[in-house]
Parts: C-alpha cells; sequence; structure tokens
C-alpha cells in the first residue's frame, strides 16, 4: 500500500531552520506531484507548498515564499521542504501529500490522494 513517512520535525527558536523529508512507497513517484500541508492547533490544514512531477514547477503559500523551499528526489523517492528564518506562526503538524495530476500543481488538500502521518514543528520565540 502507499506510504508517506514525514521526518525531521521539531523544536527550534525563532530565526532557526529546520529540513521536513518525506519518503514515499508503494506507488509511482514520478507520476505524483508532492505537497506540503501544516495544520496548526484549532486551525484548519493549509496548503504550504507543491512541486510537480518534472520538479519544474513550485508554488507556495504567501506566508512561507521566500523562506521555504520544495525539492524532490525521484531516485530516492523523497521529498523535502527546507524551512530558514522560522517564526513562531509555523508551529504545526506538517503533513506530506501526493497527487496523480497530470500537470502542475495543486492547493487544495482534497486534490491530494494520499497523506502521510504528520511531524510537528515547534518554533519558539
Amino acid at each position: 500500500q502507499v506510504q508517506l513517512v514525514e521526518s525531521g520535525g521539531g523544536l527550534v527558536q525563532a530565526g532557526g531552520s529546520l529540513r521536513l523529508s518525506c519518503a514515499a512507497s508503494g506507488l509511482i513517484f514520478r507520476m505524483y506531484s508532492m505537497g506540503w500541508f501544516r495544520q496548526a492547533p484549532g486551525k484548519e490544514r493549509e496548503f504550504v507548498a507543491a512541486i510537480s512531477r518534472s520538479g519544474i514547477n513550485t508554488q507556495y503559500a504567501d506566508s512561507v515564499k521566500g523562506r521555504f523551499t520544495i525539492s524532490r528526489h525521484d531516485a530516492n523517492k523523497m521529498v523535502y521542504l527546507q524551512m530558514n528564518t522560522l517564526e513562531p506562526a509555523d508551529t504545526a503538524v506538517y503533513y506530506c501529500a501526493a497527487d496523480d495530476r497530470l500537470r502542475g500543481t495543486a492547493r487544495p488538500s482534497s486534490d491530494y490522494d494520499y497523506w502521510g502521518q504528520g511531524t510537528q514543528v515547534t518554533v519558539s520565540s
């Protein structure tokens, strides 16, 4: 079965960096665009970043643009989220997701077919 397993979360001070990883199995990874979402306590899940099948197209939420970078390594079936200049508002559970669209990337969580279990990111002030 399809599994997406996130790692790399933790506690970091404001201004610090973390790199999240997502390992995929049970799917033809190169056939999926990949996304990162997050959910803070008491809030809805929100889009963070996405990368297309080819890796050429990416998109970001305005709140993370210029600070976060999404990338993928198809041979290793991995997707990454490099997070720099972290802020307390970035505190959330971060989820990796896979979308089988042919082209481009998607923001709505409903477009995604598979989800990981999440990894906690906590940014202290």
